[in-house]
């Protein structure tokens, strides 16, 4: 199965809803998105200043519609937090095995 980069890239200004938002977010990545994506690892993006500008995620889906579904019904996204999703392939070679212990289940 494939593995992606996603870039969730969040608008400014909405830390509180990001803070409101954040136990639903982590029930979503622990849960693959309800088993559309296999979350390897993923965390915050910050910017220049250290304030909080989106996330990431390496993921493994069957396609890069089903890691852009995973993207988009996560709580941020759902809550108005993301301004844009970009999903990125990554090469055949990506040595996934390299990071420990995934974020949630593979996807089967």
């Amino acid at each position: 199965m494939p593995f992606f980069l996603m870039r969730c890239l969040h608008h400014p200004g909405r830390d509180a809803d990001r803070d409101r938002l954040r136990p639903a977010h982590r029930d979503w990545v622990a849960s693959g998105g309800e088993g559309l994506a296999s979350v390897l690892i993923g965390s915050t993006l910050l910017d220049e200043t250290g304030a909080s500008a989106g996330n990431f995620g390496i993921l493994e889906a069957a396609s890069a519609a089903e890691a852009r579904r995973f993207a988009e019904g996560d709580p941020f996204a759902r809550g108005g937090v993301v301004r844009a999703v970009e999903i990125t392939p990554l090469p055949d070679s990506f040595q996934q095995d390299r990071i420990g212990r995934r974020m949630s289940p593979p996807v089967t």
